[in-house]
């Protein structure tokens, strides 16, 4: 019986690893997301200033 702690010590590791992996990759995509779309409207703002 001593087993089960270690599989469920592993088990346990492994889905707080996969959760933190995608919980950063996750606020990663979205901080490049936001500076994609600021500078998309600053491109849109340049342009409409030379109109």
């Amino acid at each position: 019986m001593i087993w089960v702690p270690i599989l469920l010590g592993t088990f346990k590791l492994a889905v707080f690893g996969t959760g933190m992996f995608f919980a950063i990759k996750w606020h990663y995509d979205q901080g490049k997301k936001k500076k994609e779309e600021d500078a998309r409207a600053a491109a849109e703002a340049a342009l409409e200033e030379t109109e």
